[in-house]
């Protein structure tokens, strides 16, 4: 069951001229999405960023594989390829040769090559290659270990219950509620700027940085420096500047005196690096909150089975983020190269939507279907290769007790009208009405 999005793709101006803080535009044709129209054949055509996808994502995976499509291909963002079985994401995410990370988030063109050295974290591990990729892994790793992220579960508890009374009232089979807006988008947003040190009241300004970031693509990346970044980056600087001249037990603190080689980072690297966190740990786990309540909502037998075999919760887990993976990351081929008969060449975009690898039918039996016991889940959620989400265990336990709150309350609960999905590389529902037909 899908739902259709009702809003329209918009061009951005015309690029031209230097970039911000004189770099170089690489050498391509500005794209233009008044250049394009709307996405015919998804084999010659892909568009992630079309409005139309990611409410029918699955539909179009396994069109494109039963089609015989294993990569996918269009010229919109100057030139991008989709690899869309397991086999092929898998293969892309471990050559660190062909395909580089310097940038993750497809955008409407490249950005130049930054005139900036490469000292200790101007690179967060998500957007670099080896050798460094390595290093900056490694210093991110300890405060995301289970025995540091154990301790955060009551409050995640706490959190998702005072949401669930925020919501007011509730009078059954008649009460709706947005549980993207009122619940998912809340929690990840609360726990990681608690983790950082930041405080609760600027929740609203990482919520729109991200939907910027990753939904805004075909905007002037000019302007949304000026309009987003450079803001969040103030933001961030002054937070960074308070923790230096008041240290305090948070993450932050932990990242102005990590060490590496002996060395402290910077300032502004432990920017790049929050800027890191708050990108891949907010919108991806609201996303996979928002969307096992959109399949729960619509299948009340699952519903059921996990309201009264709490045992079942984290072979469901596991189950949600296989099906429902809100992930889709980005590389930029690093040099001409042939990939199963493709004729990729230097900086064309290349997709790894892990979502679609996660529904190939020679990974997993009965890859379209929800099986809320499967035992056997090697689900590539979390990414693959040297890139593989280094806050997974954070996103599980969000995810975890947000859904295992929800049901306490709500045993019983159905759709209540269209859901509104995202747009681009992070699929999950954003507006998602469900009406509460019981309450505990």
């Amino acid at each position: 069951m899908t739902d259709t999005v009702e809003n329209k793709q918009t061009a951005p101006e015309p690029i031209i001229g230097p970039s911000p803080e004189g770099t170089e535009l690489w050498e391509r044709e500005p794209y233009d999405a008044e250049d394009y129209g709307e996405v015919a054949d998804y084999r010659t055509d892909f568009d992630h960023a079309w409005p139309g996808y990611n409410p029918n994502a699955p539909e179009v995976w396994k069109e494109l594989r039963e089609s015989g499509c294993p990569v996918a291909h269009t010229d919109r963002y100057g030139g991008m390829w989709a690899p869309i079985t397991h086999d092929t994401v898998h293969e892309v995410a471990y050559d660190t040769d062909n395909f580089t990370s310097r940038s993750v988030v497809v955008s409407t063109l490249r950005p130049g090559e930054l005139s900036l050295p490469a000292p200790i974290g101007v690179a967060p591990p998500i957007s670099s290659d080896p050798p460094f990729h390595g290093v900056a892994r490694r210093l991110l790793l300890p405060p995301f270990a289970p025995k540091k992220i154990a301790p955060w579960e009551p409050e995640v508890h706490a959190l998702c219950q005072r949401l669930l009374d925020q919501m007011g009232d509730i009078e059954p089979g008649e009460t709706v509620v947005d549980a993207a807006l009122q619940y998912a988008q809340h929690i990840p947003v609360n726990i990681i700027g608690r983790m950082l040190g930041f405080p609760e009241e600027d929740e609203d300004l990482f919520r729109e940085f991200v939907h910027n970031t990753l939904e805004r693509i075909n905007q002037d990346p000019r302007e949304r420096q000026v309009d987003d970044e450079k803001r969040l980056d103030l933001y961030i600087e002054r937070q960074v500047q308070d923790h230096i001249e008041n240290p305090r037990d948070d993450l932050t603190s932990y990242l102005l005196e990590a060490e590496i080689d002996g060395n402290k980072l910077q300032p502004e690297h432990v920017t790049g690096s929050i800027i890191l966190l708050l990108i891949a740990g907010i919108d991806t786990t609201w996303s996979a909150i928002g969307s096992s309540l959109w399949h729960l909502a619509q299948n009340p037998d699952d519903l059921d089975r996990l309201v009264n075999e709490p045992e079942l919760m984290d072979f469901a887990i596991e189950e949600f983020l296989r099906a429902y993976a809100p992930v889709t990351m980005a590389r930029l081929v690093a040099k001409d190269n042939d990939f199963h008969g493709c004729p990729m060449k230097k900086d064309d975009w290349v997709l790894l939507p892990f979502p679609a690898a996660n529904r190939d039918p020679k990974q997993f039996e009965d890859s379209d279907k929800f099986v809320i016991d499967r035992e056997e889940n090697r689900h590539a959620a979390f990414g693959l290769g040297i890139h593989r989400c280094l806050g997974s265990n954070l996103a599980r336990l969000e995810l975890r007790v947000a859904v295992q709150e929800f049901i306490a309350r709500f045993p019983k609960f159905e759709l209540a009208g269209d859901t509104r999905w995202s747009v681009g590389q992070i699929r999950g529902p954003r507006e998602l009405p469900v009406r509460i037909l019981e309450t505990a």
